[in-house]
């Protein structure tokens, strides 16, 4: 006799309790991974430019070392596409638990790296080397968490409950500002000498903490149906790329804007706050933290809304506003008054990057079917990411092209938002589309549209 099935209250309860044990470990785990991503940004303009790179021209160090911040976006779609398809292969969670390693150890490494002045040229070789194991890791860690979430997540709530994964992205963002707030109060010689270190040494404390928590969460269970059912895809890569080709343009594209804009806000701006407007680190940095701690507030309640709404309102009018902006933003940072400055990053990122980015994890997880969602996620967003990720690099060469005045770097974050805005166009509303599907149909205009349930069959390649 078969056992009889537990009480639905027995059953929900045990739901309810898994679920909150992947939105903490997702909440937690890419906070941590994108406090190790985020942190190399602000040491660029911060110390980087001294420690590292040309001695003598700080102006010069800053460019460079912006430059190599952006080699880290060049191997995100690396790391999107292999450990994406590790994603659709052995699970979820596993890839998620490797990513962690490959992100924690990275950064921790950096904070041992000798200086310029130790070992010469070889100092921002290996600091490089080290960038770019950064950006294997975070290619897959935001794609793999999203997805993780969207599948457990009750279909009603996929947008709420899924948006907590860029809530993590926020966190480790205002987790970083915080370690730099700190270690600016340390006298510039200590600075200099040891103090730079400590955030990166950090995340070897943070790796722990990391692998604690996700090894304690459940593999997606549309992830585990389809290793029961022997139709896990032998090559999601081909696999995605064959039957999903709009759905990865769409996915290219909405990513363009946020990635440009939140790296202008959290990074560019710090520089152009100290050097151009000659205001103190602190103002700057304060001003970043001031917008995460918004951001993170809205993030469950914009991923809440697009439940309500749909994802594709929410995007539209974000890119919009971003575009619209953008010009806005620096007469407010050129005003020179630290509340002003802080004002005009709250605004621009509330109502510009805020929705988009809450609404991303869902809106990507339903661009593809479940046999290659974490391939096709991972690897069209960090395709986007690698195109746009030397936005700070972009933004400091026009602001030097323009003399000083931002309007180049303003019109700069506008077609940005126009880049996005065509994608957002083009794609489909998609709240309703039903994530446990193991395959949609080929996309027609504007997005996939749903199809049956792939039935069980032997693996396939």
């Amino acid at each position: 006799m078969s056992q009889a099935a537990p009480p639905p209250t027995t059953r929900n309860t045990r739901n309810d309790s898994e679920l909150r044990r992947v939105v903490t470990a997702s909440v937690v785990g890419t906070a941590l991974e994108w406090y190790d991503f985020f942190i190399y940004g602000t040491a660029v303009v911060l110390v980087f430019n001294d420690l590292f790179f040309v001695q003598d021209d700080p102006a010069m160090g800053t460019l460079i070392g912006l430059a190599t911040f952006g080699v880290g976006f060049i191997f995100r779609p690396v790391g999107g596409f292999f450990f994406g398809a590790l994603g659709d292969r052995i699970g979820r969670r596993s890839t998620l638990v490797l990513t962690t390693l490959v992100m924690g150890l990275s950064t921790g490494v950096i904070g041992l790296l000798p200086t310029y002045d130790s070992i010469g040229l070889a100092a921002p070789v290996l600091l490089t080397l080290m960038r770019v194991c950064q950006g294997l890791g975070a290619g897959a860690e935001f794609g793999g968490a999203s997805t993780l979430l969207a599948e457990h997540a009750p279909a009603p709530r996929r947008g709420f409950y899924a948006s907590f994964a860029q809530m993590g992205v926020q966190a480790g963002l205002v987790l970083g500002m915080v370690v730099f707030l700190f270690v600016g109060m340390l006298p510039q010689a200590s600075q200099q000498s040891w103090g730079w270190r400590l955030p990166f040494l950090f995340s070897f404390v943070l790796i722990a903490v990391s692998l604690y928590l996700r090894l304690r969460v459940a593999e997606s269970p549309v992830f585990r149906r389809m290793k029961e059912n022997r139709s896990v895809v032998r090559l999601p890569v081909r696999e995605a790329l064959r039957r999903y080709p709009r759905s990865f343009l769409v996915g290219i594209g909405a990513h363009i804007c946020d990635t440009s804009v939140v790296y202008i806000y959290a990074t560019f701006s710090v520089s152009y706050v100290t050097v151009q407007v000659e205001q103190p680190k602190w103002v700057a940095l304060t001003g970043v933290i001031s917008f995460g701690l918004v951001v993170i507030a809205l993030q469950p309640v914009y991923g809440a809304l697009s439940d309500r709404i749909g994802r594709r309102p929410l995007n539209l009018f974000s890119v919009i506003f971003t575009g619209l902006f953008a010009y806005p933003f620096f007469l407010l940072l050129d005003t020179g008054v630290p509340v002003v400055i802080w004002l005009a990053l709250i605004i621009a990122t509330s109502l510009g990057l805020a929705p988009m980015i809450a609404v991303q994890p869902a809106f990507y997880a339903e661009l593809f079917g479940a046999r290659v969602r974490y391939t096709g996620f991972a690897a069209s967003r960090e395709i986007g990411a690698a195109l746009a990720g030397f936005s700070p690099f972009i933004a400091a060469a026009l602001l030097g092209y323009a003399g000083g005045d931002p309007w180049l770097v303003a019109a700069f974050m506008a077609a940005t938002a126009a880049v996005s805005l065509v994608a957002f166009l083009y794609s489909k509303e998609s709240r309703e589309m039903d994530v446990t599907l193991e395959e949609y149909a080929p996309a027609g205009p504007g997005g996939p549209e749903p199809a049956k349930p792939t039935p069980p069959a032997a693996e396939t390649d």
